[in-house]
């Protein structure tokens, strides 16, 4: 594990510690609403079973008040967002699409590590390693958008790779959840691989994300 990775994980829980509350992760974000949805770039991770096993062994300690567990085909890590689908024309989408396309096909497909669990306010995740693929990734996606805009959606810093296994629902106090994190917190980690990136119109219901996939960009044609 990098010193960065090391350094966040570190930090995180330290500051997990000493927090008395969740943070509902259900408010209505600038623009949200329920008949709203949203084009963004993500990993996800369909037949991942190292993963699926990992995730199905860590949820099972974790069914406790204001914790929404998510299902295993809403794992997902999320990368670059492009607006809401009533904001971006079909035309400026499909030549995003073919931009990203042809950049991905040049890159190798990535081989990530996904754990420890890793808490703050509004969730409970799995750390991602190493963060430098998912990074170069990510930002081989916003050269695909700045070459059809002048202006990519979303700033480039303060990206930390990370995959959501149970978002917090309401302001529960954590020291339970401490106490099940703190047992479970040296778990291996799981291995993937993906091959991938994807499209998708993102939508928030019945207090989970779901999608429509729109496109995939395969990685090392």
């Amino acid at each position: 594990m990098s010193s960065r990775e090391l350094a966040s994980l570190h930090e995180r829980w330290t500051a997990y510690q000493d927090l008395p509350r969740l943070t509902d992760h259900w408010y209505w974000r600038p623009g949200w609403r329920a008949d709203r949805q949203f084009y963004t770039w993500h990993l996800t991770f369909e037949h991942q079973p190292e993963l699926d096993h990992l995730v199905t062994a860590v949820q099972s300690q974790l069914t406790l008040p204001g914790l929404d567990l998510v299902p295993l085909d809403g794992l997902h890590l999320t990368m670059q967002g492009l607006g809401f689908t009533d904001e971006v024309t079909n035309s400026d989408l499909e030549t995003i699409v073919t931009e990203t396309r042809r950049r991905c096909a040049g890159m190798s497909p990535l081989e990530l590590s996904l754990g420890p669990v890793d808490p703050d306010a509004e969730g409970i995740g799995l750390l991602v390693r190493p963060w430098d693929r998912v990074e170069q990734l990510r930002a081989t996606i916003r050269d695909a958008i700045n070459a059809v805009w002048k202006t990519v959606p979303e700033a480039s810093e303060g990206f930390r790779p990370h995959v959501t296994i149970a978002y917090s629902g309401s302001q529960a106090p954590t020291a339970p959840i401490r106490d099940r994190l703190n047992a479970i917190r040296h778990q291996p980690p799981a291995w993937v691989t993906i091959r991938q990136a994807t499209l998708i119109a993102l939508r928030r219901e019945h207090r989970s994300y779901e999608w429509t996939t729109v496109a995939t960009a395969p990685l090392g044609l």
